[in-house]
């Protein structure tokens, strides 16, 4: 008899104990094969960010070249009157390109000029003009300005461009390095935080191009959303739940709801495009559109996220409410309503996250436009962060690589953002029964 078997008195089988031992194995091989498979998608989410991180992370600095520009009265304002309409069509690229002569007076013929100008961004007027608009007293007087360094140059100051390559290569020819090594010598050739991506709208130049515009889309395009789908998909969630009777027309009606939340994107694009931009003819490429769009994208999980939260009310609940004399309509909005809030929220901001990040119906009704200025409501038009990362992506332009992973890890923290207040609104409202 063995130790067990004297302490219990009970007869084990050895092949009991081997089918036991069996099992302990297997159970110890499943336990590291959801390890493993933790750590492989832990693993690849790592590499994922690190890859945009590190890719993205030098479209936050911009360098520039610091000019001595002489803001000529008879360039800017011929006739003195301070008109801003005059001021604002000057040619200031004019005033950068003799600073620049300035620096280099042995570039004599027209190709070496044409290189030499091409060391500064396109923008330099947009730029020297708005200093001008923001202090009309510069007009006549010469100051250091720094000027954004064209896509071309940024881009091999970052070190994108190989200098050692061969120069056929190379966008960055050698006459033009040595020109950018005078400079750099010289001090005048700066690096600063890319404030522009942050406060401006897109543009054809990458060092011009900035992220706010699609921001402030996505903020008027979710703020319709979130005003559509919310109070219908909580309403009809509650009636289903609360008050519609059990039959054959409320069963057609959750398969449908089910079914919609299975249905690709791309299909209430399709509808959009049909219904509100053909058949209503309301702005096409507006924020207002794209909410209605993602509104009817978005019902179907808030309306089953809604009717979770409101069947995981206990039945006492209900039960003691109409036992002190409530009626059905004030048990469910002074109680029930009330007590799911938390997981009703909680399924809101998912579908808003959803949402967010939402591309193809929105190409379906236009938002796809180039769009430079800043939208200021609901009917002007836009695009949104996901639309205006496919757009960089499909530029042909270096910088344009840095600047679409930029817009992805804008895009991802706003993501994270939105689930992480998600996950405080259920753990401060959350009641245990």
């Amino acid at each position: 008899m063995t130790d067990r078997e004297h302490n219990t008195g009970i007869a084990v089988d050895a092949a009991e104990v081997k089918h036991a031992r069996k099992r302990y194995r297997a159970e110890r091989r499943f336990r590291m094969y959801g390890m493993a498979a933790i750590a492989a998608a832990a693993g690849m989410l790592a590499l994922l960010v690190i890859s945009i991180v590190a890719t993205g992370w030098t479209a936050f600095y911009q360098h520039s070249i610091a000019l001595d520009v002489t803001f000529e009265a008879k360039v800017i304002d011929p006739k003195g009157g301070r008109d801003p309409s005059v001021l604002a069509r000057a040619d200031y690229r004019k005033l950068a390109r003799a600073s620049l002569r300035e620096l280099f007076p042995d570039v004599k013929k027209r190709g070496d000029k044409r290189k030499l100008y091409g060391l500064l961004s396109i923008g330099v007027d947009q730029q020297l003009a708005e200093l001008v608009a923001a202090d009309p007293s510069l007009i006549g007087q010469t100051r250091r300005v720094e000027i954004y360094a064209s896509d071309d140059v940024d881009s091999f100051l970052k070190g994108f461009i190989d200098r050692e390559a061969p120069e056929s290569d190379r966008r960055v020819k050698d006459k033009e390095i040595a020109w950018l090594d005078k400079l750099e010598a010289d001090g005048a050739i700066t690096s600063d935080l890319n404030l522009r991506f942050w406060t401006k709208g897109d543009s054809r130049e990458p060092e011009l191009a900035g992220f706010w515009g699609a921001m402030v889309g996505s903020f008027f395009t979710l703020l319709v959303t979130l005003a559509l789908s919310f109070p219908v998909g909580v309403l009809a969630a509650t009636y289903l739940e609360e008050f519609a009777p059990k039959n054959r027309w409320t069963d057609i009606i959750e398969v449908n709801i089910n079914n919609l939340a299975a249905v690709p994107s791309i299909v209430f694009g399709l509808l959009g495009l049909a219904v509100f931009l053909n058949f209503f003819g309301l702005p096409r490429s507006a924020p207002l559109v794209g909410g209605m769009v993602l509104a009817l994208m978005t019902l179907p999980t808030i309306i089953i996220a809604s009717r979770s939260a409101l069947k995981a009310v206990p039945p006492s609940i209900r039960e003691a409410a109409f036992g002190v004399g409530a009626s059905e309509l004030q048990v469910v909005t002074h109680h029930v309503v009330p007590l799911a809030l938390p997981g009703i929220l909680t399924g809101a901001i998912i579908g808003m996250a959803r949402a967010l990040g939402e591309t193809a119906p929105l190409l379906m009704i236009g938002m796809v436009a180039f769009i430079v200025d800043i939208p200021g409501s609901v009917t002007d038009p836009a695009t949104v962060m996901p639309v205006q990362i496919y757009l960089w992506a499909d530029s042909p332009e270096r910088a344009f690589v840095a600047r679409t992973s930029a817009g992805v890890m804008a895009l991802l923290g706003f993501l994270m953002l939105m689930n992480a207040l998600a996950v405080i609104l259920r753990k401060r409202f959350e009641r245990r029964w």
